[in-house]
């Protein structure tokens, strides 16, 4: 059965007609045909309300008796009886009566939802447990009836049914909210209109931050990556600088001209580690950002303005802000800058360049290294141009009136180009121009000077320069899409390793953690839950007791993802937290995909879990109808059988002979044991099914069991020969179960035998176990049946309806178990079944007994 689903109007006070939208919603189902039922609405004497409710079905509330005093409240168990499509429930907020079904409203309707049942209901929004104290602190009026917030946002629908102040005083002021006598009263107090739209403005607040969510899932789930500007989103780029605290107030003063704006900051660092931020600087910023509402965030990327664009456009934001250069205006000459490439990339996000105090100052420290290559080969290629290239110099120098000057040329490019091989652009460049300088003094006339006479070793020299700058180039172009076709590569065998994942079912969230944290690095990841009665606060991220760990992988794991270095935001009330520094941008999208695959695993986790908890209940449900089945079908017989037979001894309009009296007195015995069996047999099996069946253990003589199990057997005992030897130790069991669970075993093996064929009762020893052997020569069972046999209510194709209700093989299995043993079935050579009952032996020496080893 699938879960009801709820819809809430939220209101920012009473009176502002949530109970009439919800009944007029209730009233439009009807007119459509939809079986609606009121469960609970409270009028409040309104005349309007009051008239909805005419032929609307109402459930009757149960009255409770509370300190002397008499209360009517929601009967959550007559509205899931009664099973219809929708109920309209009021006040989800409201405190049940001590003794009721639950303590809070909101938890009956949590079962309703759970039995199918959709549900409207109403809340104001000082109920709220998150703005409860704020409302106090408003309105003056504390508000001891809450409902925790995750309850609201879990519901599908939530519409807000606002009304101006103005509006709402009128209304009072009209006596359509409280009585006349209460209207001054209210209107001076609680009904002000400063706190009416206080209370206005916080029930839109909360509402747009429910759509907010809303819109993100939806985002998510379609694929979307474009920015849709539903929402102010204000990122702000920190390097660590001086600059830093002014670029924070003046991002969180564009983001204040919004109401409900989000503040983010992000600090972007480089991969090859050689350079890095001020660490005190950061973290003063980053507590300033805290202190102002923001939310703190690094990412790794080489290329900067790729990285800060990524980063917004992952979280939805709507604008940038970026410091003015602190690049000489030199250094702008050769590259345009951070805030110019992000600009000019930057699409639909608009960006802000800020002047502040440190601008064209120059900076202070090494600007980041963009190269593609890695430490080690840059530091190859400086040597080789630094010390290379006089060392080439010295080797040609001799050879100076043998080899032209084309000649030392290509020497010296040769070298130039491997520079560049081996360190990329700029050691290749720096060798190219020392190298035309090495080649211009020593090897070119006038030598020992730097002049040229002749035009032509000019322009050899100048086309050396221009090749090598070419080569050099084209080097770190093929270095750099080199790393992102490795990038690219390494992502594509992430996102097949996963999907792998994914359709061999491994989809253990221990499996799915551990991957990610050894596929990129982290030193632990960890799934952290929002708990349901945490609020949200400004701080929420940092505090521990908001948030439980689900999973973890790893080393020591963040309680809250303001502990981490990287998370992600997986829905309202999940986000995956990783330690072990910061990560590339680029990796956010596959470690996104990660993120949520381990969402969606965990929650199949829970579902197999539900559903675990949810078989006893369907099986007990089956049991429950098969029983009724039962007693409506095979327990008529025997009580229609003994009904006659009494009512016949009764009937005193015929003269009843000695042996007809008799008869139909030995009839009523026989039906009434018939049904004794019946019901005893159904009470085992739900107590067994329940597990509360009493059992007592102790030292049993089968010799004594089983002569008292066939004389059980009545008008068929005669059908049965046994061979149970005197010598065979006791077993340990309960003495009345063994002896039903024999009786029944042997009725069963009667009922299919052929009327020629006995029944065979057999029992020997093997080690510390008793065998008993049941053996008939029916029809037999074949062996993929063998398992069938032992469901209740299981007569495996028997037409005979009169013979039972099908439950002694599963009771004698059942009770067997119970007491320690077990029961199997086993085909008789030549034709037939045997049930092969085994028991423990008791510790107990045996005495001789002096009682018949065999019997007939």
């Amino acid at each position: 059965m699938s879960r009801g689903r709820l819809r809430v109007y939220l209101g920012a006070a009473p009176g502002v007609g949530k109970t009439y939208a919800m009944l007029s919603e209730g009233r439009r189902g009807m007119e459509r045909g939809r079986d609606v039922v009121v469960g609970f609405v409270e009028t409040h004497g309104r005349p309007r309300t009051a008239a909805l409710l005419e032929d609307m079905e109402v459930i009757p509330r149960q009255t409770m008796t509370h300190r002397g005093a008499t209360f009517t409240e929601l009967d959550a168990d007559a509205v899931i009886a009664r099973a219809p499509k929708a109920a309209l429930i009021d006040e989800l907020a409201h405190t049940n009566v001590p003794g009721s079904r639950n303590v809070k409203r909101w938890q009956d309707i949590d079962d309703i939802l759970d039995a199918g049942i959709d549900v409207i209901s109403t809340v104001n929004i000082q109920h709220l447990e998150s703005v409860n104290d704020v409302v106090q602190e408003i309105t003056g009026v504390p508000q001891r009836e809450t409902v925790p917030d995750e309850v609201v946002r879990r519901a599908d629908q939530v519409e807000l049914v606002d009304m101006s102040p103005e509006a709402l005083r009128r209304r009072m002021a009209h006596g359509n909210v409280y009585a006349p006598a209460k209207v001054d009263a209210a209107l001076s107090n609680y009904f002000r209109v400063g706190n009416l739209t206080a209370l206005r403005e916080l029930a839109l607040l909360w509402v747009a931050g429910k759509v907010d969510d809303q819109l993100d899932r939806y985002r998510a789930e379609h694929g979307i990556a474009t920015t849709w500007e539903a929402r102010e989103r204000v990122v702000v780029a920190l390097t660590g600088g001086p600059e830093g605290d002014t670029l924070v107030r003046r991002a969180a003063r564009i983001a204040a001209r919004t109401k409900g704006a989000d503040l983010l900051a992000v600090h972007v660092t480089s991969a090859d580690g050689l350079t890095g931020a001020d660490p005190a600087g950061l973290a003063r910023q980053r507590t300033l950002v805290e202190s102002m509402g923001g939310t703190y965030h690094q990412v790794v990327g080489d290329d900067i303005p790729q990285a800060l664009l990524d980063f917004a456009r992952g979280v939805n934001a709507t604008q940038l802000v970026l410091g003015a250069s602190r690049r000489g205006r030199f250094a702008q000459i050769f590259s345009r800058g951070v805030g110019v490439e992000t600009t000019a990339r930057s699409g639909s996000i608009d960006v802000h360049m800020i002047t502040h105090d440190e601008a064209k100052k120059g900076r202070r420290r090494r600007a980041r290294s963009r190269a593609a290559l890695t430490r080690k080969r840059r530091l190859t290629g400086w040597a080789l141009a630094v010390a290379g290239m006089p060392l080439l110099t010295a080797l040609l120098a001799p050879f100076r009136d043998v080899l032209s000057l084309p000649s030392e040329i290509l020497f010296f490019l040769c070298l130039t180009v491997g520079v560049a091989l081996a360190g990329g652009m700029w050691p290749a460049i720096t060798a190219a121009i020392g190298g035309s300088l090495l080649l211009n003094w020593y090897f070119t006339p006038p030598i020992g000077e730097f002049t040229i006479n002749d035009p032509e070793n000019l322009f050899a020299l100048v086309v050396f320069v221009l090749v090598a700058a070419a080569v050099s180039s084209i080097v770190d172009v093929a270095a750099r899409r080199t790393r992102q076709a490795a990038r690219a590569g390494a992502d594509a065998e992430l996102l097949s390793t996963l999907a792998g994942h994914v359709l061999r079912g491994e989809a253990a969230v221990p499996s799915l953690m551990e991957r990610m944290r050894e596929t990129f690095g982290f030193t632990s990841v960890t799934l952290l839950e929002r708990r349901p009665d945490a609020g949200r606060t400004p701080d929420h991220r940092s505090d521990p007791d908001a948030w439980r760990i689900v999973a973890t992988s790893g080393g020591a794991p963040p309680t809250c993802p303001g502990q981490s270095d990287t998370d992600v935001v997986i829905d309202d009330d999940m986000i995956l937290a990783a330690r072990g520094g910061p990560m590339d941008a680029a990796d956010r999208t596959v470690l996104e995909s990660f993120a949520a695959e381990a969402a969606v695993a965990l929650r199949q986790e829970r579902l197999q879990e539900a559903a675990e908890r949810a078989r006893p209940l369907a099986e007990a449900d089956r049991m429950r109808t098969a029983l009724l089945a039962a007693v409506s079908h095979d327990l008529r017989t025997p009580l229609a059988s003994a009904k006659a037979a009494v009512e016949s001894l009764g009937n005193t309009d015929v003269d009843w002979s000695d042996h007809d009296r008799a008869e139909l007195v030995d009839t009523a015995k026989e039906s009434l044991d018939k049904l004794d069996r019946l019901v005893a047999n159904l009470l085992d099996m739900s107590r067994l099914q329940a597990g509360v069946l009493g059992l007592t253990p102790e030292p049993v003589a089968l010799e004594e069991v089983v002569p008292r199990a066939v004389d059980d057997l009545g008008p068929v005992r005669d059908r049965i020969e046994g061979d149970v030897s005197i010598e065979l130790p006791e077993i340990v069991a309960d003495p009345a179960l063994l002896e039903r669970v024999l009786v029944n075993l042997m009725s069963n093996a009667v009922r299919y035998s052929p009327p020629d064929k006995p029944v065979l009762v057999t029992a020997s020893r093997h080690g510390d176990h008793v065998e008993i052997r049941v053996i008939d020569r029916g029809p037999g069972i074949p062996p993929e049946a063998h398992d069938r046999v032992f469901q209740p209510f299981q007569r495996l194709g028997d037409r005979d309806n009169h013979s039972g209700v099908g439950l002694g093989l599963a009771l004698s299995r059942g009770l067997t178990e119970a007491m320690g043993g077990t029961l199997v079935p086993e085909e008789t050579p030549g034709g037939g079944l045997t049930m092969i009952m085994t028991m423990p032996v008791s510790s107990r020496a045996v005495p001789a007994r002096p009682s018949p080893a065999t019997y007939a």
